[in-house]
């Protein structure tokens, strides 16, 4: 049954002078199928708590080592709740029902779960009418049909509906009638889904409900912003604009057109994503989590009933009406607050407020209502977006007003000053407490490591050094574990994506010192200090006063690409749109908890692989029913898993948990140890080596030879001597060690750039020659830091000198060349040792790339070498050759250690790197 709904004209009549106005009207039906279960589904709810201990002063300090200045008007809780689990968890226990019910047993569940995870209907069918399924297996459901009616069965998510918006043209038919489309507009109640969001428990530990100032000192100088509660915005609103006690649910949404079909056909849809600022950005960032709900689908439609001058304005006012319906259920609710279960079980009465959208440029400025070739944010002049002076910033309600008079029929000359579109009713005209012009945040992706590292910087430089040198230079970077060897240079990769550019980023410093001016060289460095900045999850002051004045080094030395006839101007609008990240960043929080990686990752799971499962005609509609089914599974899945952790656990004969397996987003891949953890065993805190030596009973010729220990005798010797002086026995020719390929680093996250513990790999492996069909491998020799002191897995600086945890040490890059351990005839020791060649201390930095120098040490014209405990070692390191203004043909990846003696200090091989070398200066 469908329901009318009146017609409604968006714009004025058309104006001679205007381009002519499209009508929408639209009607609302429910979702159509009749295996549909339209009863609530179990609500998923976050939560984010910060443990508290109430120091002397009053100031609240955190296990973080953080000290919060907490807003105690906000957050209230107004009585106890029931979460919707909880509520299932009491029905089933009333009702006698298992909780894997309407499912037989667990074994059952599991297998449903398999299914909707894994196989189509066809395929679901075809597997449950196997002979050994139906005789052996006596499953419930028999069939596909049977099966998804049990599915159907399942509480799930908000309900969807579909709105038909009938859209009439400019142009008309042969007969004379004006031409129209009927659009379809796929969507949820974005209220029902911050309900789900709020009030789950699984995300109890991972919640707040009121914005706190956070500081790294108790008397509040320096000054910490992570998440969005410890940012601006949050409080700044809380005070001005809510009563006492509200709790806000800062709106996080995110919308991107994506293609559907593959090789052929232009299937298109354009899904709108939310979230909420109360969930913390670490479980944010994982699509697994499903912290981030799909809301509803947009019309991705050409709008062929209008003429090619219109139609792009037509496209603009046709998102805005549609946005404006799947988003009003938020006025009502931002004005007057909606009373909600948290997943504390504490009602509370919240205010969803939108806050940031997340967004490529093209669509932040349809967002905007302005022109591409203005900034969606300030009103800065066309032609000087590149001079790096801030403008004044965009304001709702004067926009609102200059949109209405040129509605009327006037022509404010804001109009064209201000870039604008001719979008009448922008859909967040009515959002209470809302500004769209601030809620556009930092994209690194397609702002930095797409925008103005690869699609500027690079072609800059490749300009000047020209492409063969850039590829030779690419090829001669040394290997480091995890780091991708562009062994072709750059100019042959077709297929660029974020990871690749990352990547470049993590040697590209060092690569060009010497090939390019040096006040070009500071213009690369600071496009690269400003994207390791960026992405810092933790940022003080002191880290955004640096990622400032990354932007002002560029806009002082940026001249010399002029000047070298390389540029004409710099009116580029990704590099405008980097004057804006400090001020979000304050107003939001970091980067990382905006960025627009994760929708296009989201794409996959609730655009792509719907459309897949559907039958591709009228896919909207299956689309929208797959989803529901494979939110009803997690969901459930979900519930047992917060089930097998109460006291009393309804759950019996099963310890495992049956959710969906939660994925990490992570881009970084790294080498597996040798053996699995179970064959490995554990030398001193925080560094493995394989149970199994990798080449037992070496002798010392194979191990010079093979490894190019070449002091390994004399260096062991004094070794023995130092640590083992009651030990008479000289070591020769004649013994035997047992050699490992690797030490594994185990370290304690860094918060700043990540919160999973940092597993190093340090290789000293020798080549392995081809044998047959099995490839062979090259010698790796890692460089590492090495540490004179008593071991700790946390850097604080690097100025030759650095604190390592409580100890002041002198560390040092030393080439690791052999890991082993002492034969029996030495005693037992228990600690593995390494044979290292060292280089010398780190010198003053270069004034150009700003990287610090190191060269090989020497010793009566010997390299350098000692042997020493492999727990010395700190973590690896990466040098990077220096190559002079043209890069020996001879020079490769292989060789590059062997044959050079001067090297840069690379502090971009990582994020952590960068944090103890640059960050820790601040």
């Amino acid at each position: 049954m469908i329901e009318d709904i009146d017609t409604e004209n968006l714009d004025a009549p058309n104006r001679p002078d205007s381009p002519p106005s499209a009508d929408f009207s639209h009607h609302v039906h429910p979702h159509p199928s009749a295996d549909m279960d339209n009863n609530p589904a179990p609500r998923k709810t976050p939560r984010v708590t910060v443990e508290e201990a109430e120091d002397d002063d009053g100031t609240q300090f955190s296990y973080t080592g953080r000290f919060f200045e907490p807003q105690e008007d906000a957050g209230w809780a107004l009585r106890e709740g029931e979460t919707k689990f909880e509520g299932y968890k009491r029905d089933q226990e009333e009702g006698s029902e298992h909780p894997w019910a309407p499912f037989e047993d667990v074994e059952e569940w599991d297998l449903a779960q398999w299914l909707v995870k894994n196989l189509s209907q066809t395929r679901t069918d075809e597997f449950l009418k196997l002979p050994i399924t139906q005789n052996r297996m006596r499953v419930s459901f028999h069939n596909n049909r049977a099966f998804l009616q049990k599915v159907d069965g399942l509480p799930h998510g908000p309900d969807w509906s579909c709105r038909k918006v009938t859209v009439r043209g400019n142009l008309d038919d042969e007969n004379g009638v004006p031409l129209q489309d009927e659009v379809e507009l796929w969507s949820r109640d974005p209220v029902e889904c911050i309900k789900e969001l709020i009030g789950n428990p699984f995300f109890k530990e991972d919640m707040a409900y009121s914005p706190a100032r956070a500081y790294a000192d108790c008397a509040g100088q320096h000054r910490v912003i992570d998440e969005m509660w410890t940012a601006d915005w949050w409080c700044e609103t809380q005070q001005k604009a809510l009563p006492k006690g509200a709790t806000i649910a800062p709106i996080i949404l995110s919308s991107d057109k994506t293609c559907l079909s593959q090789f052929r056909g232009d299937k298109s849809a354009w899904p709108v994503y939310m979230s909420i600022g109360n969930i913390a950005k670490t479980k944010r960032r994982q699509a697994s989590a499903r912290a981030t709900v799909l809301i509803g689908y947009l019309p991705a439609v050409k709008l062929d009933c209008f003429s090619s001058d219109a139609r792009s304005l037509a496209g603009y006012r046709l998102f805005h009406h549609c946005m404006a319906l799947l988003l009003h259920p938020l006025v009502a609710a931002g004005q007057n607050g909606v009373e909600m279960v948290c997943a504390d079980s504490l009602v509370r009465h919240v205010y969803p407020i939108l806050a940031t959208y997340v967004a490529d440029f093209p669509e932040q400025c349809l967002v905007s209502c302005c022109k591409e070739n203005r900034c969606p944010k300030c009103l800065v002049a066309a032609d000087e977006r590149g001079n790096g002076f801030g403008s004044a910033m965009r304001d709702p309600e004067s926009t609102k007003e200059i949109l209405e008079r040129r509605k009327n029929g006037q022509h404010p000359p804001e109009f064209e000053e201000n870039g604008l579109r001719a979008v009448y009713k922008p859909f967040w005209a009515d959002l209470p407490h809302a500004n769209i012009f601030l809620a556009f945040t930092p994209d690194l992706l397609h702002q930095l490591h797409k925008g103005m590292f690869k699609d500027h910087l690079v072609k800059w430089c490749i300009d000047i050094v020209g492409e063969e040198e850039m590829d030779a230079r690419f090829k001669a970077i040394p290997d480091y574990p995890g780091l991708r060897h562009f062994k072709k240079g750059i100019s042959t990769v077709k297929q660029w994506t974020g990871k690749e550019h990352k990547e470049m980023q993590r040697v590209f410093v060092g690569l060009l010192s010497g090939a390019v001016p040096s006040r070009v060289l500071a213009v690369a460095r600071s496009i690269l200090d400003f994207s390791y900045y960026a992405r810092l999850q933790i940022h003080t002051t002191e880290t955004l006063n640096a990622l400032q004045t990354a932007l002002g080094v560029f806009h002082a030395n940026k001249d010399v690409l002029m000047e070298l006839d390389i540029r004409e101007h710099f009116n580029i609008p990704k590099l405008h749109q980097l004057t804006h990240y400090v001020q979000s960043i304050m107003l939001f929080g970091a980067a990382d908890g905006f960025n627009t990686e994760l929708p296009e990752r989201l794409h996959i799971d609730f655009a792509k692989d719907a459309y897949r499962a559907s039958n591709k005609r009228d896919y909207e509609e299956q689309m929208a029913l797959w989803l529901q089914r494979q939110e009803a599974v997690f969901l459930r899945g979900a519930y047992l898993d917060w089930i097998s952790q109460q006291p009393h656990a309804l759950l019996t004969g099963c310890t495992e948990q049956h959710s969906f397996d939660s994925d990490s987003d992570s881009d970084m891949d790294l080498e597996e140890v040798d053996a699995a953890s179970s064959n490995t065993m554990t030398i001193r805190t925080g560094h493995t080596l394989a149970k199994a030596p990798a080449h037992p009973h070496q002798t010392v010729e194979k191990i010079v030879k093979a490894h190019g220990a070449t002091d390994f005798l004399p260096a062991l010797s004094s070794f023995l001597r130092k640590n083992l002086p009651q030990i008479n026995i000289l070591p020769g020719i004649h013994d035997r060690f047992d050699v490992y390929r690797q030490v594994v680093i185990e370290a304690p996250p860094d918060s700043r750039v990540g919160d999973a513990p940092k597993r190093w790999h340090v290789r000293a492996g020798p080549e392995v020659v081809a044998s047959g069909r099995k490839p062979g491998c090259p010698a790796r020799f890692d460089m590492a830091l090495v540490s004179d002191g008593p071991h700790s897995s946390r850097l604080h600086t690097l100025d030759g000198k650095i604190f390592l945890g409580f100890c002041r040490s002198c560390v040092r890059v030393a080439q690791v060349r052999t890991i082993f351990t002492l034969p029996r005839q030495f005693g037992t020791y228990s600690r593995a040792l390494a044979y290292i060649e060292w280089f010398t201390p780190f010198r003053q930095p270069d004034p150009s790339s700003r990287l610090h120098q190191v060269s090989r040490s020497t010793r009566q014209l010997r390299r350098n070498a000692a042997v020493i405990h492999v727990d010395e070692i700190v973590r690896p390191c990466h040098l990077i050759p220096k190559m002079g203004q043209s890069v020996d043909v001879t020079l490769r990846s292989g060789n590059a250690y062997e044959v050079v003696n001067d090297f840069f200090f690379n502090e971009f091989i990582d994020s952590e790197m960068f944090c103890v070398s640059v960050v820790n200066r601040l």
